[in-house]
């Protein structure tokens, strides 16, 4: 489908090419040329009326080749090969970087997941091995996208932080 649609682009542009070639006939020699992106030559033959009519007489063979190397062209500059197939492929990533906090949200998941759904910073660090600091930082942070609850334990007064999707 991609070639017909390839070559369908081709025949449009070869007769677009010839016509404007016949424009020589009301003075106007050249604009093939401009259109299939020869604008040195496509100056020159406008202003020498094709050369005199030699060069846009033989323009009218050679027009094929222009119209396929102004293609070629257009198909390099989108990043195409000859045949529309895109030359360099995205990188897709294998695997998915996870960052140092969002591994740490895990390791308080699972840990409070075995106490029930709830979870006090000092239970947390004991079982994840991360700092105070660390710990209190992502639990803010899973505060703030409500993903735990604050509370108090009701024995102890200690702050307690809520899984309540895990309950």
């Amino acid at each position: 489908m991609k070639a017909e649609n390839n070559n369908k682009d081709n025949q449009e542009r070869l007769l677009v090419s010839y016509i404007l070639s016949a424009a020589w006939f009301v003075g106007l020699g050249g604009l093939h040329r401009l259109y299939n992106g020869k604008i040195g030559t496509g100056i020159v033959w406008l202003l020498t009326g094709g050369v005199l009519g030699i060069g846009q007489f033989v323009d009218l063979f050679i027009i094929p080749n222009m119209v396929d190397e102004h293609q070629m062209k257009l198909r390099a500059r989108a990043g195409l090969s000859p045949l529309g197939v895109p030359l360099n492929q995205p990188a897709v990533a294998a695997q998915v970087y996870r960052s140092p906090q969002e591994k740490l949200m895990m390791q308080l998941l699972r840990a409070a997941e075995k106490r029930e759904g709830k979870l006090t910073v000092t239970q947390a660090v004991m079982d994840t091995g991360a700092s105070f600091a660390e710990v209190e930082a992502v639990f803010k942070e899973m505060l703030k996208t409500g993903y735990v609850r604050i509370g108090n334990d009701p024995v102890t007064g200690a702050v307690t932080y809520d899984f309540h999707e895990l309950n």
